[in-house]
């Protein structure tokens, strides 16, 4: 995020007169100094909001709109619609989406302009760009009994977590969740990465897969598939619960130890500074105290992307994960940043169907590139600048 900085104005003093002999100079207070009559006071500079603004805005100033081929983001707003026609707000627009033509990219492009209207999002301290990275649904290699090369677990929620959702005291805090377990009459915080890495949860085993490096990432994705050695068949892990402690990245504490640049510091770059350092792997993933618990989901479609947060499945290139106190979840959004290590412009429309532990912030968005090695790649590298829109029904 990009910060304000206010600058001020220095005042003139008005000059002393010159000093006059006296037979005892004593040394006498001066007066604080004070600005000349003819010097204008500083202007005063306004404090920046408190709270992101969605200032409105026109198609026209969407950068690249006009170029988008909508009729790729048609589906994921159809989805979309699933969960916000119940809402109120919603239900028209929703319900007149049905009877567009999907194929007819004219018809979408003026049904969006018809019904939705683009508002620019502006950070608490006044920025319009944010920070855009990537995900992707990886795919790892498992069994279902630990052995051989199969020797990292993929665990359920285990059965002594607790999630207390705090909106039921404090309604202002919807959406917020403490998890924690019962130790006598005190709720205490979850176990850490460190701790259940060290002990473990016989038992809770989902899965086994080859390898932890890929584990661990599994868990930043969120979900992913196993394709398993002993039935052939491939199967999602989707993220059923975290242990509530806050993500941390592992890539910012590299940097900040002088391991890494800033630059080298995508996904690929901190495998390849594990491989070259594989007695302090656990080290560094102990870093991120933070744990997800995962659940087995049947694959009928290899095409269909796993569901996110608002549970809906996610479309490739065109879901994104946001903040969701900060944003409204489902709402299409336009966002303009440019490709994965790259000046090439990316401007496209956008739903805001999942969530993650570390997407926070106003203009905080990470893009789903979908499935595979192509996916995989660009999301690692994807640390761009951009900024988005957030397309709300119009008031008639």
């Amino acid at each position: 995020m990009s910060v304000v900085a206010l600058a001020l104005a220095a005042c003139t003093s008005t000059p002393l007169p010159p000093a006059q002999p006296t037979p005892a100079p004593q040394p006498q207070p001066q007066p604080p100094a004070q600005p000349a009559p003819s010097t204008p006071a500083p202007p005063a500079q306004p404090a920046p909001p408190s709270k992101l603004q969605m200032v409105p805005a026109t198609y026209a100033q969407l950068p690249g709109w006009d170029r988008d081929d909508l009729r790729a983001a048609w589906p994921a707003f159809l989805s979309s619609c699933s969960v916000l026609i119940k809402q109120a707000t919603w239900k028209e627009p929703c319900t007149v989406a049905r009877t567009v033509n999907g194929n007819d990219e004219q018809a979408i492009r003026t049904f969006f302009e018809a019904f939705l209207e683009p508002n620019q999002v502006v950070a608490p301290d006044g920025a319009t760009e944010g920070l855009i990275t990537g995900y992707y649904e990886p795919l790892l290699h498992g069994a279902r009994k630990k052995g051989g090369p199969y020797q990292t677990p993929l665990y359920k929620v285990p059965d002594d977590m607790l999630t207390i959702d705090l909106a039921s005291v404090y309604p202002e805090l919807k959406g917020m969740r403490l998890r924690g377990k019962l130790v006598g009459k005190k709720v205490v915080p979850y176990a850490t990465r460190a701790d259940i890495e060290s002990s473990g949860f016989s038992g809770k085993e989902l899965l086994w897969v080859d390898d932890p490096v890929e584990s661990f990432f599994l868990q930043v994705q969120g979900s992913g598939r196993v394709q398993l050695s002993d039935t052939g068949e491939t199967v999602r892990v989707a993220y059923a619960d975290q242990n509530g402690h806050p993500y941390k990245s592992i890539g910012k504490y590299l940097v900040e130890k002088g391991e890494l640049t800033l630059e080298q510091a995508s996904a690929q770059g901190i495998k390849a500074w594990i491989a070259g350092h594989p007695t302090r792997m656990q080290e560094l993933f102990n870093v991120n105290p933070s744990y997800v618990f995962f659940k087995e989901e049947k694959l009928p479609d290899p095409k269909v992307g796993p569901k996110g947060s608002l549970g809906v499945p996610l479309t490739p290139q065109r879901s994104v994960a946001i903040d969701a106190t900060q944003l409204p979840q489902g709402a299409p959004m336009f966002l303009s940043t440019t490709q994965p290590n790259s000046d090439i412009p990316l401007q496209r429309l956008v739903m805001a169907q999942d969530t993650g532990g570390a997407i926070r912030g106003a203009i905080r968005v990470d893009y789903f590139f979908g499935f595979g090695g192509d996916a995989a790649e660009n999301a690692g590298r994807m640390k761009q600048r951009g900024s988005i829109w957030v397309l709300l029904p119009k008031k008639f």
